[in-house]
């Protein structure tokens, strides 16, 4: 996979390659929702309702930090997926 973003990265001509990156990043955006839901399936299953690994082994185990763990408990994605906060307008 690495090979070919990498060989993305090699376009020489610069649309071409604004193109061919906005392509992949559109790809993957896509696949996102589903391989995040699937993470989740997983660290529920290893969580087993309390009686399975603890947050932190689980993180360990999968190779993601422990807040990403807490976040699927706390019914929320990931720092990078939280909505935006809702800012108010001065009407002055």
């Amino acid at each position: 996979m690495a090979d070919a973003l990498d060989a993305v990265e090699q376009i020489p001509d610069r649309e071409e390659r604004v193109k061919a990156k906005s392509r992949v990043m559109a790809a993957q955006a896509e696949r996102n929702k589903d391989w995040s839901q699937e993470r989740d399936d997983l660290i529920r299953e290893l969580w087993d309702g309390g009686g399975g690994l603890s947050y932190q082994e689980i993180a360990n185990r999968l190779g993601i930090k422990k807040a990403t763990v807490q976040a699927v408990f706390r019914g929320k994605g990931s720092g990078t997926t939280r909505p935006r906060v809702k800012r108010e307008s001065n009407g002055g």
